[in-house]
Parts: structure tokens; sequence; C-alpha cells
């Protein structure tokens, strides 16, 4: 089936991430995380909003939240704060913070983060862009948030990046990035909500080498299988459930695709972040979306606080 991309309306990020869809508003929220701001994309309209947060020095990703309309939680530097936002405003108002991971951790910032189909937020983090290498150091964590305090799951992280679970199983399956490896893993997700069973569910590697760009965001379709967003692919993975295998592959105008997200008034589009840089011209760092793949998304959980 032939699909079609089309550069949306918007700013062009530094760093583009963390599309979420809401049924509600039909709307894109997204952020980029080094300007930093958090970002709308209202459907009707066709046309973008962002606004800034005093004291944000990165703001790495946006979830929605349960009976809260214009009220939102993000990853802020090291911390998950709740914020309010009215979709028009130049400027997001801080609520409160809801978790610090303190100064034992200033060395790291929150980047991809999202909610299961439980209500629960998870978010992992990696080391600022300004404190060495992330690929070596492996400062980042991967967490769960749980009434003001945030669990650790998973250690000496790289990149904390793609999340996407499967429809409510049970046990619940998860599925998660950490960029460097190459790798999407798999989890069983038990009643605590924390990580069991971890196995490779699919490896970027072809033939044993590394394909030139490494998997960073990602999402699932109604019938689960997997899009991974490639950071320096200048695509978009689909990875067949069953197969495990790449089974389509959607190329866009810029080469570092950062995440992904179904929307639109059918479910039936997907929404594509990407990141600008210096050296590639844009679109780059533009908001796209792609039509006509034939397949839908399922709506996107939000946060119960």
């Amino acid at each position: 089936m032939a699909y079609q991309v089309t550069q949306l309306p918007s700013p062009l990020a530094k760093l583009g991430e963390g599309p979420v869809w809401d049924i509600d508003t039909q709307s894109l929220y997204y952020v980029d995380i080094l300007t930093p701001t958090i970002l709308r994309y209202d459907y009707k309209e066709n046309r973008t909003y962002n606004a800034t947060l005093d004291g944000a020095a990165t703001i790495s990703f946006i979830v929605l939240v349960t009976g809260k309309p214009e009220h939102f939680v993000i990853g802020e530097n090291n911390r998950v704060s709740l914020i309010q936002w009215d979709g028009r405003s130049e400027k997001a108002s801080p609520v409160r913070t809801l978790a610090d991971l303190g100064e034992s951790h200033c060395n790291v910032r929150f980047n991809d983060g999202k909610v299961d189909p439980l209500g629960r937020l998870y978010a992992g983090t990696m080391l600022w862009e300004s404190g060495g290498d992330p690929n070596i150091q492996k400062e980042g964590q991967f967490y769960r948030y749980d009434n003001g305090t945030m669990v650790s799951l998973k250690r000496n992280v790289s990149i904390s990046n793609g999340l996407t679970w499967d429809e409510p199983t049970n046990p619940l399956r998860m599925y998660y990035i950490d960029s460097p490896t190459l790798e999407v893993k798999a989890f069983d997700v038990d009643g605590q909500g924390d990580l069991k069973n971890e196995t490779v569910f699919f490896d970027l590697r072809v033939n044993g080498t590394a394909p030139g760009y490494v998997p960073d965001g990602m999402t699932s379709d109604a019938d689960g299988n997997l899009y991974v967003a490639t950071w320096g692919g200048w695509q978009v993975l689909k990875v067949d459930k069953t197969t495990q295998k790449v089974s389509q592959e959607f190329k866009l105008p810029a080469e570092r695709i950062t995440s992904v997200a179904f929307g639109g008034p059918q479910l039936d589009e997907l929404f594509v972040t990407s990141a600008f840089h210096v050296d590639k011209p844009a679109p780059a760092g533009a908001l796209f979306k792609i039509t006509g793949m034939g397949v839908k998304g399922k709506p996107m959980y939000k946060m119960i606080l």
C-alpha cells in the first residue's frame, strides 16, 4: 500500500520528541527537549502552538493526565513535574513537582517517558549532553513513578528511549529501547509494575553488523506491531509482532527521526518528530505525518495521578 509523508506547519525543533495524541482535543502534544518548549499541533486548525516553562533547561516528555484537562506531566531536567497549559498561551505554568531525583543525579536528565495501560508513568534518564558520552558512561536509569518517588527498575542505561505496551494482557507486556544497544527489549510487567523476563524482541543489526543508525522513540498499532523511529536512519521501521522482523520501512526527508505516535480522527495517521542540526537543512526538525498506511493505532493512555 502506498503511503504519503506530509510536513506539518510547525517550528523546526532542535530535538523534537515525545508525541502524544489527545483524542479529547484532537491535538498532538510533543516537546522540543533542548529549546525547551512544549508544543500542540491542532489537527482541525492545521497549526502548531508552543509554550515555554520558566526554569526548565530541558523538557523531555509530556503525558496527559486523567480527569485534568489542560494539565500535563512532564520530564523537566531531572524532575517530574505537573504543569498547566491552555494549549495556546506562550507560557505554561508550574503546578507542583511530583518527583525529584535530587543533587546526586544532577548529571542526568529525563529522556523518554510514557503511560502504560493501567495509567502508570514510566520514564528513563540519560547523561546530560554536556556531561560526556552517554554511550560509554551509562549513567541513566529506567523508572516507574509511584506516589511521589521514582522506583528504579533498570540501571546502567545509556539513552533510555522508546516505550510501548501490548493491549492489557496478563501479564502485561512492555517493549523498551536503550538506543546504543540497537535492540528492542520485551518484558513482562508484574502486578506492582516491576519488570520480569527480559528478552530481546528485535535486534537492529543486520547479520551482526550495526546498521549505521540507532533506535529512538517507538509506538505500536492496534495489532501489536511496533513502529521504531531511527536516529540517523531517515525512516520509521515497522516490526511485525509475529515474525519479529522488519515488514515495512517508511522513508522520511529528515535524518534524525526521534519518535512516533498514531493519531488523527480515525487513529490511522502516524505523527513523526525529528531533530534539527546545523549541517542538515530543513525539513530536519519538522513534524511530519504519514498517511495511507492501512493500519490503526490505539488511544494513548493518560496518567492516573
